[in-house]
């Protein structure tokens, strides 16, 4: 396309942004491509540790064929890193975003979704094969998703930067598509966010945000509920590794730091942290330029976001990704009763809670209650406490219940992305799902998806307060099991 969409002498789209003219490439059943756009400038030297700013404006064409660098990360562990895709891309303009489009011309006015990847805050990148946006454009969707600073880089507290980095990058991306997705077809009010695991903490956030209003009109959280981290929890991790470096526990140290050097530090801090153990970590924390207060609890006592329809759920077995191939079920199963009896305590429920889930779950051994228990603290409780607490707009929840076909893993963590993405042909979906998945499943919830992002209703009742989620895959959930597992009383 040219400057105003039309496609030039190769066949290769082009669309001019506001910092120039970017040529992408034409993907299935003629949808257009743009990847790597940058929408900040490279966070490197002084701008490692600021907020984001502008990109620099090119002349001529930017070539944007091929996904941009990932931000700066560490690696998963060997465990993780066989069912969890992340490539690296080298290269330091990694705040950028990619664009699927189905008409890439500024009449078109089509419904977009932007997509905030996972990845306990510390990883991921919007390069995983899993999230391509094919299927969506192909569905009459713009797809945008994007890659912001992680880690230290992203998250870490210092007393000489701003906070939540990670977040404001997410913020100027969504700028970004405020100001430059008319001329991809796509139509700035009519925007939903979504996102998993830490992509969904972060849009917890974001619907708290005050610079973040008006940016979407719907949100879909997976797996993931509105959360901060105390300040002291956040500051540890940066100051462990400010003793491993032996330098200050200040941006303007690491800075100075290589790179290299702060990511095998950081690294080292990772290994002592984790979602269900608890300890130091990075992630969003308050602050009063970003997130003034608990998101969870502005969402729930004020008007903030309360006209954005949300979609809420969660997978049956979240704690099997990170207990089953560590072999944590095992050790939980035969710590026994102590087990149940530390979940229960961490979770907060009463002795009566884990009774009724016994009662409900007989055959379920000491590590699945546990797991169910913590599953209940960290998902279930916040996402239904936020969707009782919804008055002008709709809240729909589900549970993902299809088994993974690989042993132990169940229902667990991430296994729906390739089936929201409709992406299970792609050969790094079978690394979490297995093979001989339900393609049926796929057609399913990717419409439900794309229906939500059209209209703002999936396709099921909105939640009335009770009731089961609407499940995916798996047994439907009887009364007595709903109740006790994602009906429990609130505080």
């Amino acid at each position: 396309m040219s400057a105003e969409g039309a496609p030039d002498g190769r066949g290769r789209p082009r669309v001019r942004t506001a910092a120039g003219v970017v040529e992408g490439r034409t993907g299935p059943g003629g949808t257009a491509i743009f990847l790597g756009i940058p929408y900040a400038a490279p966070p490197v030297a002084a701008l490692r540790f600021a907020a984001p700013v502008p990109p620099a404006a090119w002349d001529g064409v930017r070539d944007c064929a091929a996904y941009g660098p990932t931000a700066p990360k560490v690696p998963y562990p060997d465990t993780f890193a066989a069912l969890l895709p992340d490539p690296v891309v080298p290269g330091d303009d990694c705040l950028n975003v990619n664009v699927w489009t189905p008409d890439p011309a500024p009449g078109a006015r089509l419904p977009v979704m932007v997509w905030i990847h996972g990845g306990a805050h510390t990883r991921g990148s919007s390069a995983v094969p899993v999230y391509d946006g094919s299927a969506f454009a192909r569905d009459g969707v713009v797809l945008v998703s994007c890659n912001f600073r992680l880690g230290v880089l992203g998250y870490g507290l210092f007393p000489d930067a701003p906070a939540n980095r990670g977040l404001l990058d997410q913020i100027a991306a969504l700028t970004w598509v405020r100001d430059n997705i008319t001329a991809f077809g796509g139509d700035p009010d009519r925007v939903t966010v979504f996102g998993e695991s830490a992509g969904a903490i972060s849009i917890g956030a974001l619907l708290a945000a005050p610079r973040a209003a008006g940016l979407f009109t719907r949100a879909v959280l997976q797996s993931g509920a509105p959360e901060v981290l105390a300040r002291p929890k956040v500051r540890a991790m940066v100051r462990r590794m400010a003793s491993l470096l032996k330098v200050d526990a200040t941006a303007a140290a690491f800075t100075a730091t290589a790179l290299p050097d702060l990511l095998a530090a950081q690294a080292a801090v990772l290994r002592r942290s984790g979602p269900l153990v608890g300890g130091p970590a990075f992630g969003l924390v308050t602050d009063p330029d970003t997130i003034p207060a608990d998101p969870l609890d502005t969402l729930c006592a004020a008007a903030a976001s309360d006209e954005v329809p949300l979609l809420l759920g969660w997978t049956r077995d979240e704690y099997r990704l990170w207990l089953a191939p560590t072999g944590g079920m095992r050790l939980l199963d035969r710590l026994g009763p102590l087990a149940v009896a530390l979940a229960r305590a961490r979770s907060g429920k009463d002795r009566a809670a884990v009774r009724a889930l016994r009662a409900t779950l007989p055959a379920a051994g000491p590590a699945e209650l546990a797991g169910q228990l913590l599953t209940d603290r960290l998902l279930r409780d916040p996402l239904r406490r936020l969707a009782g607490a919804r008055r002008a707009a709709p809240s729909f929840l589900y549970e993902f219940g299809w088994p993974s076909g690989l042993p132990g893993l169940g229902a667990c963590h991430a296994l729906e992305l390739g089936f929201v993405f409709d992406t299970l042909a792609a050969p790094e979906s079978a690394w979490l799902a297995g093979p001989d998945t339900p393609q049926a499943l796929a057609d399913e919830m990717h419409a439900a998806w794309v229906r939500f992002a059209v209209t703002g209703d999936p396709g099921w009742a909105a939640w009335n307060g009770d009731g089961p989620p609407k499940v995916f895959g798996g047994p439907e959930l009887d009364g007595a099991r709903a109740s006790v597992v994602t009906r429990r009383a609130l505080p």
